[in-house]
């Protein structure tokens, strides 16, 4: 008689599966936080606020090659396999890492210097637009019967644990070097650490099994086949897409941008914003487990409208109790509820999208779903943030932008669940797909 996969062995595949993902992200967000290094040495001006608005519109523009690297890759991986596709997105990623790591400053190489940046971006974009999808649903088919959530939200908690060690090499690194060093060299230290474990992440990743649910499948889709079938379903791609804006633009709000936010609205020091971002990826890692195993129980509906809800009545309010009370111990309360509403939302959100994109096309679908809300909203928070507080004078405008993200995700989450109407409270969508 077939037995079950022993618990160890399931441990072990996603440690191995979130290996790449962890390593992904943590190079893929290094961008974000040392943004004002990199505007220095990449992209000089006269006036900060510009130099740092380019810094993040080229930040942004990695985020526009995720829909295409959805469909590409996104469809390479349903075709052809989910651990193949997982190594390929890994090698795509090294390539721009190191390109940014080694890129000579403005004052070197002149203008080729701000566009090798920009290539190294728009390399990890295009790999990071099927990377979350793969993972995602690799966790997802090789999950136990009713613990999907469970097991997929080890996707975002492996990108918490980057933000952690990122934000803990950003934190010894102000303890140890001067602003000075790290303003003209030091910054690219985590991108060298990064570079280093680019083999052993390899070697990990290749050791993976292919899923049972995919080698399961008598048909596999043509790149044709692909396109047409998200064609039929594109009310599911943006509705997808929807449910996704709030995960991502909170995201970026509370990790990538908040270090930003501590220096430069709330003149805190570095050490300080970092080692709140520190606090947010283990506060992100704790509870996005907790809700995603929560969501199993109750169902993923409940999650998605209170955790849409609260963001809607609190973003603004929440922030601009920070920017007229700033300090280190405040920056941490906030950022803390806005982490809890996020990783709460999120553990709904991911295996929600692994349910609703037909099986043929999971990958794609959730990739390019995904990476449309990230493109097209998440991965410009910083660039939104910035002008809001520069538009508006309110230093608390990045609120209206999470709670607008809201207001999005619980549209779609009503939309999709239809609690109203005869669908199930805790099964599929009730749009068809």
């Amino acid at each position: 008689m077939h037995q079950a996969r022993p618990v160890p062995s399931q441990f072990s595949t996603v440690l191995r599966v979130i290996s790449g993902n962890f390593l992904e992200m943590f190079d893929f967000f290094l961008y974000g936080f040392y943004a004002t290094y990199i505007a220095a040495t990449f992209f000089p001006s006269g006036n900060e606020y510009a130099s740092l608005m380019m810094t993040f519109v080229t930040f942004g523009a990695g985020f526009l090659m995720r829909p295409l690297g959805a469909v590409i890759l996104g469809s390479y991986i349903d075709r052809i396999g989910r651990r193949k596709g997982l190594i390929l997105t890994l090698a795509i990623m090294a390539f721009g890492t190191v390109l940014i790591a080694f890129v000579p400053g403005y004052a070197s190489i002149g203008i080729f210097a701000p566009l090798l940046v920009l290539i190294g971006r728009l390399l990890q974009g295009f790999s990071a637009g099927v990377e979350l999808g793969g993972v995602s649903v690799y966790l997802a088919e090789m999950a136990a019967p009713g613990r999907k959530g469970f097991y997929v939200s080890w996707q975002s908690a492996s990108q918490q644990a980057a933000i952690m060690v990122a934000a803990l090499i950003g934190f010894l690194l102000n303890q140890w070097l001067s602003p000075a060093v790290i303003g003209d060299w030091g910054w690219r230290i985590p991108f060298f650490i990064g570079c280093s474990i680019i083999p052993v992440v390899f070697v990990i990743r290749s050791s993976l099994q292919e899923t049972e649910a995919f080698k399961a499948r008598k048909h596999h889709p043509s790149f044709g086949e692909v396109l047409r079938s998200i064609a039929d379903n594109w009310r599911l791609v943006l509705l997808g897409m929807m449910l996704v804006v709030m995960t991502t633009v909170s995201f970026y709000l509370i990790t990538v941008y908040a270090p930003t936010f501590g220096k430069s609205v709330l003149h805190l020091n570095a050490a300080e914003s970092l080692l709140v971002t520190f606090c947010i990826g283990l506060s992100n890692f704790i509870w996005l487990p907790v809700m995603g195993a929560l969501s199993d129980r109750i169902g993923r509906w409940p999650l998605l409208v209170v955790f849409t809800v609260l963001p809607i009545l609190t973003a603004h309010p929440v922030l601009s109790w920070l920017v007229h009370h700033a300090s280190f111990a405040n920056m941490l309360v906030a950022e803390l509820w806005l982490s809890f509403i996020y990783a709460s939302y999120n553990g709904a959100t991911v295996v929600a999208l692994t349910e609703i994109m037909p099986p043929e096309v999971r990958t794609v679908g959730f990739s390019l779903a995904y990476s449309l809300a990230t493109a097209i909203f998440g991965g410009f928070t910083p660039v939104v943030s910035t002008w809001l507080i520069q538009f508006t004078g309110d230093k608390a405008a990045p609120g209206y932008w999470m709670a607008a993200a809201a207001a999005c995700g619980l549209v779609a989450a009503l939309l999709l669940y239809r609690p109203w109407s005869a669908a199930p409270w805790r099964g599929r969508p009730s749009v068809s797909s």
